[in-house]
């Protein structure tokens, strides 16, 4: 039997006067009532309740103890009211992790836009390409690119990507345009070096089965960022994502090759730990950023939106 069960019959028969009245209240017989009574005065060692067949009466510890009961109660209640408020009301600390390149362009800047509408929520952002353990380091959530399968956690769809092989249409006008997979082996392909931990190469999708191509150039280093910004320079052609290089592809600034060799499209999606009362920061912060990504011509929207105070509560 709980405490808190034996506090609220103590005071409910008290304020009652009869273990009948109380018990009708419950909706349990007054035995039951009765039971809650003695086990509270079996754990405190006191007697609070002189009972006999002309009604109850508080005994002088009793009367102490009565409000006392009164305050514990209302505190529970409020303590209660106050999580359970949390449930539906974004505050309190946000901290999210994201992958270092995605976080910066598609994630943190998101996140002023986002603490504007919810002022009492504080957000903190940590942009590392580590996959970090979400509850043995602190984090509520994560946002991750690819597949997640861990029981014990959930894994929301934002948007989907997928990796292709580019380059500036310069670039194919001077070397010409890979049309296999082997002739990927004539090109300048900046890929990631050994530091950077891309040892298998390039992934793709041939007769129904996944290979890894290796290719080779006369750059790398372990940078996406700056493979990025070589690519776009027409110093050769790379590996990139889709939500990395779409703006470029829209306004023509790179075009991608050997289409029918990619992998399927993955998910980029949001990540937290199982439990059974999700906290409301983290499920509207998923849901905006869903919406955000969704919002016509986001990905082609190349860099990410600016910082820039939002007028209005629509993401897009």
């Amino acid at each position: 039997m709980d405490r808190y069960t034996e506090l609220r019959s103590f005071v409910l028969v008290a304020e009652k006067g009869s273990f009948a009245s109380a018990a009708l209240v419950e909706r349990v017989t007054p035995v039951v009532m009765g039971r809650r009574l003695d086990a509270l005065e079996g754990r405190l060692g006191v007697r609070l309740m002189h009972r006999s067949t002309r009604g109850l009466h508080l005994t002088e510890p009793g009367e102490r103890f009565l409000e006392q009961a009164r305050q514990l109660l209302r505190d529970f209640d409020e303590v209660e009211a106050a999580i359970g408020a949390g449930r539906h009301t974004v505050r309190g600390h946000l901290v999210v992790s994201a992958p270092a390149a995605f976080g910066r362009r598609h994630v943190a800047p998101h996140g002023p836009r986002f603490q504007t509408l919810h002022p009492d929520l504080k957000l903190s952002f940590n942009l590392t390409d580590s996959v970090v353990d979400l509850v043995r380091e602190g984090y509520d959530m994560a946002i991750r690119i690819g597949e997640v399968t861990d029981p014990n956690y959930v894994a929301v769809r934002l948007a989907t990507n997928r990796r292709v092989v580019c380059g500036t249409p310069d670039y194919f006008a001077r070397h010409g345009t890979p049309a296999s997979l082997d002739d990927l082996a004539r090109h300048n392909c900046l890929a990631f070096n050994l530091q950077g931990g891309q040892q298998r190469g390039w992934s793709f999708r041939k007769d129904g089965r996944v290979v890894a191509v290796k290719v080779g150039g006369d750059l790398s280093c372990n940078d996406g960022e700056l493979l990025y910004d070589w690519v776009k320079q027409g110093l050769g052609i790379g590996w990139r994502s889709t939500w990395e290089i779409e703006g470029e592809l829209a306004r023509g600034e790179l075009v991608t090759v050997l289409d029918d060799f990619a992998l399927p499209a993955y998910d980029i999606q949001a990540v937290y730990p199982q439990q059974r009362y999700l906290p409301a920061k983290i499920r509207h912060f998923t849901d905006y950023l869903k919406k955000v990504y969704a919002a016509p011509g986001y990905w082609a929207r190349q860099p990410a939106p600016p910082l820039a105070t939002p007028s209005a509560g629509d993401p897009s």
